[in-house]
């Protein structure tokens, strides 16, 4: 569902940072349900790394933009560099191809167009396939996610009749973007209390402002909430059902022969069992696909 972000200002995130400390904090690594590692062995598949496009098989490298602040998805280890689900899915699907994966990090607004700039072959970060988004590149659909509220335990928060509340979102979702506007206007509509979104630069800082109090709920992808929840140690739950599923997608150039290639190498990964031992091990197999397609969220 992501479609971020804004950075806060930088006086109000360092307080933020002293306020944070101890509550969650997602920059070590873990999941819900063990202890992930590096992506098992993986075999080169032949006939999917021949529909690599020249340029990219002659560099022997996947050069993949991603933004490393949505844990379990995608995030920073203690020496800064990126793991999660997502990462070890694309050095799962590199070795298929027979090519490494180089690591960009960069701000989630900056990655479509570091593709279509020609400085990145691929994105890695939670994109929601969608046709507005297809203007621009072509996705390669691997998973499917909702939207999932949360909020102190013990709450009574209804997604559907938020009028009145503070939600903390991560800044530029689609949650800050699309939903919580949507549900805003409605409230508004209604002659209700408009609801006060509270956009943070880190989802980190959105499940926080939740435990301190600062925020009634909070509303992210269902992965990212469930991860939330569980990395708070019964502070949080959540508040209704997942809804509004869509596919998340992998962004490559539009009309690139790389959206074939990475198709086919991550088909290759269902079949042989390593996709859903790499989502088990992160406790998100729930949004597993059998079948990989290409622009499926239109």
């Amino acid at each position: 569902m992501q479609s971020r972000r804004l950075l806060i200002p930088a006086a109000f995130a360092a307080a933020a940072a002293l306020l944070f400390t101890g509550c969650v904090d997602n920059t070590s690594g873990g999941s819900p349900t063990a202890e992930p590692t590096t992506a098992p062995d993986v075999a080169i598949d032949e006939a999917a790394a021949a529909l690599l496009p020249d340029a990219i098989a002659e560099a022997g490298v996947l050069i993949v933009g991603t933004d490393a602040a949505y844990p379990p998805n995608e995030f920073k280890d203690a020496s800064g560099q990126p793991v999660g689900w997502e990462i070890e899915l694309t050095d799962a699907i590199a070795a298929k191809l027979g090519v490494g994966a180089e690591y960009q990090i960069a701000t989630f607004d900056n990655i479509i167009p570091s593709i279509t700039g020609g400085k990145a072959d691929m994105g890695m970060s939670s994109f929601t396939d969608n046709a507005e988004r297809q203007q621009q590149v072509d996705f390669v659909d691997y998973f499917t996610a909702g939207i999932q509220w949360a909020q102190p335990t013990g709450g009574d928060v209804n997604p559907d009749d938020a009028c009145g509340l503070k939600v903390a979102v991560q800044a530029t979702t689609y949650e800050h973007t699309d939903e919580l506007p949507a549900k805003n206007q409605a409230c508004l509509d209604a002659g209700k209390p408009a609801i006060e979104i509270l956009p943070f630069d880190s989802q980190d800082a959105a499940a926080n402002a939740v435990v301190l109090g600062q925020a009634d709920a909070m509303s992210a992808d269902s992965p990212v909430t469930l991860y939330a929840i569980e990395q708070t140690d019964g502070k949080l739950e959540p508040a209704g059902d997942t809804f509004d599923s869509a596919p998340y997608g992998i962004p490559v150039a539009k009309g690139s022969e790389l959206a074939a290639a990475l198709q086919a190498a991550l088909q290759s990964l269902i079949d042989d069992g390593t996709y859903e031992e790499i989502l088990t091990a992160w406790g998100v197999q729930s949004g597993g696909v059998d079948t990989i397609e290409i622009n499926a969220g239109a």
